[in-house]
């Protein structure tokens, strides 16, 4: 093969397991170049790779993907082989019947590959809508907010960080394995968000200190050459926080995704906590006075639905709206916003 066949072939391969380990739309993948691929050539390694790089990757061996998604997957790319192929793959059809006779739990695991080398992986619910809550699933605006971080790795470097609405926790890990922070607080208000939120920390290798007292009873020395931040995971309820409780974390950085609206009506920006916005807005005013930095990922409008008081936010606040976000989406999943899993068959 030609060193330009191996660099096409190469670029193939990591489109495909970049998308297949983060459970990407299937629609996204790369399936006409591969149609292109398999027309050129009479033999079927290419696809054997493909194999290799995705159901039979070394992270979905230790944490196993959906199950639907897997068996959606393999039926597509079967589908392609034999739209070229008239002689079976006997390993696809292996790959595929382990599929079929795996049991379908209501928990799976994405992997997110960082620029570094790194991954970071999440134990997720397969249902969008669980337990009452829609916090156990990635969305779309972690996943933007996540990669412009990972672009921007100075705005957090050597800080305290404290996240708004972790969810599952992918925009904190990245920032931990990637941006050097001082110490990052995830935080969150229901109580199975909170039990998955750490044990995607501890899944990841960070260690958990038990609360924000720690550390400020014991902040110890952050060096350049500290390779794990301090972490932590607070319970933190927006309709009922206080202002004093909010004083206490004394971050350098706030961050949050999706956790904000624009009114298409208004063009207001809308914050969590309804009647209780006010006192985030006084609170963020402080911190943004204190220490200019301030971020906000707000990437949806308003749902008509929903009902909040419309606030000012702090002059220092950072907007980051999803146009200015794109650039940056390449370095983890080179295929733009996810959805989750009901989303993905197509």
């Amino acid at each position: 093969m030609a060193p330009e066949e191996r660099a096409d072939a190469a670029r193939l391969l990591r489109g495909f397991e970049r998308r297949f380990l983060a459970a990407r739309a299937l629609r996204s993948f790369p399936w006409q170049s591969l149609e292109e691929k398999l027309r050129d050539s009479s033999g079927s390694e290419l696809l054997l790779d493909i194999l290799q790089k995705t159901v039979k990757h070394p992270l979905c061996v230790k944490h196993p993907p959906s199950v639907k998604y897997s068996r959606s997957f393999l039926s597509e790319l079967i589908r392609k082989h034999e739209a070229v192929h008239t002689e079976p793959l006997d390993e696809l059809y292996q790959a595929l019947a382990e599929v079929l006779t795996a049991e379908d739990p209501t928990h799976c695991h994405r992997s997110y590959l960082l620029p570094s080398g790194d991954s970071v992986t999440l134990c997720e619910s397969t249902a969008i809508v669980s337990h009452g809550t829609t916090g156990l699933v990635t969305w779309n605006a972690a996943l933007y907010l996540a990669e412009w971080a990972v672009e921007n790795p100075a705005v957090f470097a050597h800080r305290m960080v404290l996240e708004l609405g972790s969810g599952a926790g992918l925009t904190g890990l990245a920032i931990c394995k990637t941006c050097r922070p001082r110490a990052y607080i995830f935080s969150d208000c229901h109580s199975h968000v909170l039990e998955q939120l750490r044990g995607n920390v501890l899944l990841n290798g960070f260690s958990l200190e038990p609360s924000i007292d720690t550390w400020a009873q014991h902040p110890g020395p952050h060096t350049p050459e500290a390779e794990r931040p301090w972490v932590t995971v607070a319970r933190l309820d927006w309709d009922t926080v206080t202002a004093p409780q909010l004083a206490a974390f004394q971050p350098d950085v706030v961050l949050a995704a999706g956790t904000a609206w624009l009114s298409a009506g208004t063009q207001q920006w809308t914050l969590p906590g309804g009647k209780n916005g006010g006192t985030w807005v006084a609170w963020a005013s402080r911190v943004t006075a204190q220490h200019g930095a301030c971020l906000l990922g707000a990437l949806r409008p308003q749902p008509p639905r929903l009902r909040q008081r419309p606030c000012v936010l702090p002059r220092k606040w950072s907007l980051l709206w999803r146009n200015q976000l794109c650039p940056a989406r390449r370095a983890m999943s080179r295929t733009g916003p996810r959805a989750p899993d009901q989303r993905d068959q197509s």
